[in-house]
Parts: structure tokens; C-alpha cells; sequence
């Protein structure tokens, strides 16, 4: 604050001194600069209080008075204006010093013997301050608030570091986890010897024999690892070993029979360990996308507000032409290269629509900007953060058709569509195994999840796997859900698609139609999956068709795939909606009428805008 009070009185100072400026027996500077600072600066009557002592130090009565009528006039008009669109712009400003002080030069000389050549001083005079206002609203602008944009961002960088120490800190923790021991498919040496032990304490110990029989030089003892190592393998012993033992040892058939019994336990236990360490590790995958997405957070962004520092004022100049007060503003480089554009902005004066705003950021940028979907529209005299992105070169509309199965309550296929904030415009469909309310859960837990950690901000491959952990750990058998997933990048027209254990997908072309298989398992199956990713180039015009299991099982045909191809190519539409609906229609002729599975079909046709 101090800093711009000191300029605001060097503003005045200087507004003192141009009174002293004579150009061709005229003041021209005195209304320019009076009014670019009227309307630049708070302090108004300051500013008018500056210019008189000026005027009234340096000029001569005649042309203090006219400059002084010429100044009222400006005020009068500025405050009109203001009054009928509360706000006056720099060029109606400059209009307005410019036409006044020139039909008041053209007044005040009409009696004079001068002669003609006062008409064109005077309208020199006025271009000259039409273009002194224009100039100067901006320069004033720049003196005023150039340095604030700089103060704006010293504060990133220590929020940038706070996420970078969570994210070592959680990767940390999953590195700990990794590290505990693997699950172990074989009994070890150690724990064949606890066996041993086992069977010695509980049947061999009361038998005179037992010291004999267990020396590693004796017999028995290299039969007895035979015998351990065919029930681990098969569950039970092997008939040859068993008779061996019989020879050998009154109690063999006890023997056999703790052994059994404590393996079974054993198989149990390791069951249970091996299950403990799988969620170790899956907890240690969800560490490190979490340790992910805080790095992710904090590089994600570039801050270009130091860079740009002449562009954003350009932005802050005419958004307050415009009404518009900004207080912060960020200038974000995302990862995909796109501007981001972050204010926070009240009006001057009662409530004005965020379209004049937009206006305003997309010419002080010089590229389109579109505000944040979840923006208001209107903007008051209390701050508020709007959120600007620049603009995309596609748009998507969609259309979607389903049939529950037939005597079933609810569909098992879920679906839905996502538009994120870095332009990526998501697909998503999943088919919960079988039908009714069970499936239906569990494909609805599926594609929340989904949405849920991609708009959190996590990339689609690590959105599955977190996804396809929390399942894992869930735990219900025999409950699985596939996962088909289309994100297109609505800047570059390119699409990514990811499918696990889903149904064919379809590009239709101007050329044809492309289809799209996989061979992966469901969500749910193992933790250890593999996820196929596949990308593909969109043109304008082009649609995507994604469908569930059931539209392509039952067309009874030996390449289901590709008569679904013949079908989507026979349907001439460039209706999304209508084109779904034509899908399952051509279906039903092919299943008799009859649904025997969820049918659901997506659709998505991509557009140059």
C-alpha cells in the first residue's frame, strides 16, 4: 500500500506540472491526463484538486476557463455514463475528453477574428487527447498495479514443496511394505521340522523306538520326508510311502493321519498369510498413487504468472475497462500444455454477467477462454475465484440406449459420462457379472469409484488399479465387473481407450468401421491385472460405439464383432442418441424380441467446433 500511495502522489505531482505543457497556444495534456487518472485512479476529487492548482498556477484566465469548463464537461459525461452502465470505458473516456474540449475550443473561438485555422487546431487538440487518454489509461495501469502480479506468485513455491515432502513421505510407507516378505508356495525346511516336532511330541514320544527312528542316518527319517512331501503336494499320502511306513512303524497309520491334519492347517494359514500380503501390496500401490498424485499436484502446473506478467495486466487493464476489479490472478501451464487462468475479480459497482468478463480475459490473452463448468454467472461487489481454461477444438455429444434383461428388476450395466478440467472427455461402462440387484451394485461401485479418483486427478491407469485394489480387498466371490473406458483428449482429438474384461468397441469412420478387443480379466479377479491400453487418432465426424457383453453375445452368429461392425455401418444417422437406439433395435431382430442379458449401449460423436 505504501508503494502505490507514493505513485499516486507522483501521479499528482506530475498532473500539476503538465499544466505547464503549451502545445501550439493550446494545454492538450491538461484534460488528457485528467482524464486518463479520473478514471484510473480512487482518489477523483484528488485528481481534480491537482489539476486546478496546476491550472490555476501556470494558465492564463481565458485558458482557465476553458480548460476548466472542458473538465467539468468530462466529469458530467464520465458520471452519465457510469450511471447508465456503471462503468465507463477507457475509449468512451477518450471519446468523451476529445469531442468536449474540442467543441468547447470551437465555441469559445466562434467570435473570435483569429481567422478559420482555429477549426483545425481544435480538432487536432481533440485527436491528440483522444489518443493521450488511450495510451495513457494503460501505461497508468501499468505503474499503478505491474508490481502486484510479481507479489502475486512468491507464495507457490512453498506449497509446491509441502506436496513434494507428502509425497516422499508416502512413497516411504510403500516402500516399507514392499519390503515384508513374500507369500511362499512351498513349506520350508524349517516349518517341515516344526511338523516333525509336532508328530514326535503328540505320537512318537511315548514309543521306546523314537530316538532311533529320527536320527537322519535312520530309515524312517528319510521315508517320513518322502511321506511329508507327497501329502503337501496331493492332500494326502501316496499309497507306496504309506505301506513303506506301515513296515517300519506300529503307529504309522497315526502318523499319516496327524500329518494330514496338520498340513490342511498349515494350507490354511499360509491361505490367510498370503492373503495378508497381497493387501500389503496393494496397500503399497495405493501409497505410491497417492505419493503420485501430490507430485502430480505439485508439477502438474506449471506457473506462468512471472513469465506473462505484461499479458496478465493486459487482462486486469481491460477487465477493469470492463467493471471488472481483480485482486489475484495465476496463469497456470498445465501438463497437456493448456492455459489456465485463475482470478479472483468483483465488480465496481452491482452485479454484471461473467460473459463480459470472459470477453474481456479472452482479448487481453488473445485466445478463447471458457470459464470453469462450475462457475457462477454473475459476478458482485464481493470477491469471487473464477476459473478460466482455455478453450477446446472439439466438443462431444452423447447418446445411450439399454434393455434390462427380460424379468429382471434393474440393468446390471452401469455407465457414465465425465467431462474433466483438463479437456478430457471420459466413457465409461461397466457390466456387473450376471444380472439383477447384485450385479447392479456392483457395477454402480465401479463406476463411482472411477469418477471418483479421475476427477480427484489421478491418470486412468492408476484410477483402475486403485479401483481394482479396493474391489480385491472387498473380497465378495463369484461378484466381478468389467470396465470399458474411452477418454478423448477434446484438444487434440486423440483417444485413449482402456478395457478390462470388456466387450469389443467400435470407431466409426468415415472409411468404415474399426473395432477394438480385449482380452484381460474383470475387476475384482486378482490384484496382479493388466490393463490394455489403446490409442487412436479421432477425425471430426467420427463416432465411438462402446456396448456390453450382452448386445454381442447373443447375435448368434459365428463373428459376433464383426456383424455388430455391418450393423453400425448400416445405420445412416449422425444422431448419437439415434444411432444407440438403432443399435439394440437391429439387435432384437437378431436375439427374436427376446432380452437374455443387460443390453446397454454408449455412444459419442466428436465434432470440430
Amino acid at each position: 500500500m505504501k508503494r502505490i500511495r507514493t505513485k499516486e502522489i507522483i501521479l499528482y505531482v506530475l498532473g500539476i506540472l503538465f499544466c505547464k505543457v503549451e502545445i501550439a497556444d493550446c494545454y492538450p495534456l491538461i484534460p488528457a491526463y485528467f482524464t486518463a487518472l479520473y478514471i484510473s485512479m480512487e482518489s477523483r476529487w484528488l485528481t481534480l484538486g491537482a489539476c486546478f492548482v496546476g491550472m490555476a498556477c501556470f494558465l492564463p484566465v481565458t485558458q482557465l476557463t476553458k480548460y476548466g469548463v472542458a473538465m467539468a464537461g468530462i466529469i458530467l459525461i464520465i458520471h452519465l455514463i457510469e450511471w447508465v452502465d456503471k462503468n465507463c470505458r477507457a475509449r468512451y473516456a477518450a471519446v468523451t475528453a476529445g469531442a468536449v474540449t474540442t467543441l468547447i475550443s470551437l465555441g469559445g473561438n466562434l467570435l473570435s477574428v483569429k481567422g478559420r485555422g482555429y477549426i483545425t487546431t481544435s480538432i487536432l487538440e481533440g485527436i491528440f487527447i483522444f489518443a493521450v487518454v488511450s495510451l495513457g489509461c494503460r501505461v497508468l495501469h501499468m505503474l499503478l498495479h505491474g508490481k502486484e502480479i510479481m507479489e502475486i506468485a512468491k507464495e507457490e513455491d512453498r506449497k509446491e514443496q509441502r506436496l513434494l515432502n507428502y509425497a516422499e513421505s508416502f512413497n516411504g510407507l510403500s516402500e516399507a511394505f514392499v519390503k515384508m516378505s513374500a507369500g511362499q508356495e512351498k513349506a520350508s525346511e524349517e516349518e517341515i521340522g516344526q511338523v516333525q516336532n509336532e508328530i514326535t511330541g503328540k505320537i512318537c514320544v511315548s514309543c521306546d523306538m523314537c530316538q532311533v527312528c529320527w536320527e537322519k542316518d535312520s530309515p524312517i527319517y528319510g521315508l517320513f520326508g518322502s511321506l511329508m512331501e507327497s501329502i503337501e503336494k496331493f492332500g494326502r499320502a501316496e499309497k507306496e510311502y504309506e505301506d513303506r511306513l506301515r513296515d517300519c512303524c506300529p503307529y504309522a497309520d497315526d502318523i499319516t493321519r496327524e500329518a494330514v491334519r496338520i498340513f490342511e492347517r498349515m494350507k490354511v494359514n499360509a491361505a490367510w498369510y498370503n492373503r495378508l500380503l497381497s493387501n500389503r501390496e496393494m496397500i503399497a500401490q495405493q501409497l505410491d498413487a497417492m505419493a503420485f498424485i501430490m507430485e502430480d499436484c505439485a508439477k502438474d502446473y506449471e506457473d506462468l504468472t512471472l513469465q506473462e506478467k505484461n499479458m496478465l495486466s493486459q487482462v486486469r487493464f481491460l477487465a477493469k475497462d470492463r467493471g471488472f476489479l481483480i485482486s489475484n490472478i495465476h496463469l497456470y501451464q498445465k501438463q497437456n500444455g493448456r492455459l489456465q487462468l485463475v482470478t479472483t475479480v468483483r465488480t465496481k459497482a452491482g452485479c454484471q454477467p461473467v460473459k463480459e468478463y470472459r470477453e474481456a480475459v479472452s482479448r487481453g490473452m488473445g485466445k478463447t477462454m471458457i470459464q470453469h463448468k462450475d462457475s457462477r454467472n454473475l459476478i458482485g461487489i464481493e470477491p469471487c475465484k473464477i476459473v478460466f481454461e482455455e478453450d477446446t477444438k472439439y466438443h462431444t455429444i452423447h447418446g445411450v440406449a439399454r434393455l434390462t434383461k427380460d424379468e429382471a428388476v434393474v440393468s446390471g450395466d452401469n455407465f457414465s459420462f465425465l467431462e474433466l478440467e483438463n479437456g478430457q472427455d471420459i466413457l465409461c461402462l461397466s457390466d456387473g457379472m450376471g444380472s439383477g440387484i447384485d450385479a447392479c451394485k456392483e457395477s454402480e461401485t465401479v463406476i463411482e469409484l472411477m469418477e471418483k479418483f479421475l476427477e480427484a486427478g489421478f491418470s486412468k491407469e492408476t484410477a483402475i488399479r486403485m479401483m481394482n485394489s479396493a474391489m480385491v480387498i472387498r473380497g465378495e466371490e463369484d461378484i466381478f465387473s468389467t470396465i470399458d473406458m474411452a477418454a478423448v483428449d477434446l484438444y487434440e482429438g486423440e483417444a485413449e481407450f482402456y478395457k478390462v474384461g470388456a466387450a469389443a468397441t467400435f470407431i466409426r469412420r468415415k472409411e468404415g468401421v474399426e473395432c477394438l478387443l480385449s482380452t484381460s480379466l474383470p475387476v475384482g479377479v486378482s490384484y496382479k491385472m493388466e490393463i490394455d491400453g489403446v490409442k487412436k487418432q479421432l477425425e471430426d465426424g467420427d463416432f465411438l460405439v462402446m456396448v456390453s457383453d450382452g448386445v454381442l453375445e447373443y447375435l448368434h452368429v459365428d463373428e459376433p464383432e464383426e456383424t455388430m461392425g455391418e450393423i453400425i455401418e448400416s445405420l445412416d444417422t449422425n444422431n448419437p442418441g439415434r444411432l444407440a437406439k438403432g443399435i439394440l433395435e437391429r439387435v432384437m431382430l437378431y436375439t427374436g424380441g427376446k432380452v437374455m442379458d443387460d443390453m446397454t449401449v454408449l455412444t459419442a460423436g466428436i465434432w470440430e467446433k
